[in-house]
């Protein structure tokens, strides 16, 4: 090809360029929803409510929260894997974006090909919790008395699905136990219902079920990562407390639809990772028991995938088929 041909070609990429810094630069123009897919007071609305502030004063526009909660979180998830690609609709995700694969036949939206992964916000184990009224102190004691009233007790979930649930599936799975589910809308009114004892067990999340240990509203078991929490030292892993190679961990993360441009996830990404990193965001998120992650978009992508692979496997161990 001669100088004269590659001269157009050569203006067009360079504008090209060009237009593509210029959007990065210029987003946001105007107010970004963030879809949280569950209810209000759960742990991905609480992740959220305390980005979205320091998303809306480092980029100068603000980034509103929307509870769409229902089917095990997929309501919220489908309305932003078909929202437009411009930045403009973003999900704050969680575990369930690729749990909800091996529950379910039909899935409205494929976890890998419709969104463009941002960054894990935080990550975080959950403690498998009791209603005061249940006369046990440890995972040792609960297995014992569950064990003698199979199918009698219950324990809630925020709903089928999702990681609370799943991590309660793999508890009774590995225990040889029997327990009545019963799911909510949501960790909120899951929590409510714990609280007034209308259930017994729970496997609730470090942000919501700490506050309510401390308060002595309810009885903390296990942690379910491999390590103890810093923000609940004195509460053993659930694998030392009499349950071997146990671990499930929670985690919370930012996401745009497939093909939303390049520049403007890069953008977003890295405006997460400097929220991440001041010192008052880690520790607020320390006090509830979460760890900041802020991993790059490709190495979040390839999380997916181990994900999808791991609950596929968890779900079969626990006898679950999709529906």
């Amino acid at each position: 090809m001669d100088r004269s041909a590659r001269l157009p070609l050569l203006c067009a990429a360079l504008l090209a360029v060009a237009a593509t810094n210029g959007l990065a630069q210029s987003y946001p123009a105007k107010p970004v929803r963030v879809i949280v897919p569950s209810s209000a007071g759960g742990g991905t609305d609480i992740v959220a409510r305390i980005i979205t502030p320091e998303l809306s004063k480092r980029l100068g526009q603000q980034f509103v929260v929307e509870n769409r909660a229902g089917a095990g979180t997929m309501i919220g998830i489908e309305v932003a894997s078909k929202a437009p690609p411009d930045g403009y609709t973003l999900l704050m995700g969680l575990s369930t974006l690729a749990i909800n694969s091996a529950l379910y036949k039909k899935v409205p939206y494929d976890p890998v090909r419709d969104f463009a992964p941002i960054t894990v916000a935080v990550s975080s184990g959950s403690i498998i919790v009791v209603h005061p009224s249940v006369p046990v102190k440890t995972i040792k004691e609960l297995i014992a008395f569950a064990r003698t009233r199979p199918g009698q007790m219950n324990y809630a979930s925020a709903g089928t699905g999702t990681y609370p649930h799943m991590t309660m599936e793999l508890f009774l799975s590995m225990a040889k136990l029997k327990m009545v589910h019963i799911a909510y809308k949501g960790t909120g009114p899951a929590m409510i219902d714990m609280l007034a004892g209308h259930t017994a067990v729970m496997a609730g999340t470090m942000v919501t079920t700490v506050p309510q240990i401390r308060a002595g509203r309810l009885r903390g078991l296990g942690i379910t990562t491999t390590e103890r929490n810093s923000a609940a030292p004195e509460i053993p892993t659930v694998a030392e407390a009499g349950l071997p190679g146990f671990e499930s961990v929670q985690w919370y993360a930012l996401l745009a639809p497939a093909n939303t441009p390049k520049d403007i996830v890069n953008r977003l990404h890295g405006e997460m990772v400097k929220i991440l990193q001041q010192p008052e965001i880690r520790q607020r998120f320390a006090n509830d028991g979460a760890t900041p992650v802020g991993n790059t978009p490709e190495q979040f992508a390839a999380y997916i995938k181990t994900e999808l692979t791991k609950w596929a496997k968890v779900a079969r161990g626990a006898g679950i088929e999709p529906q």
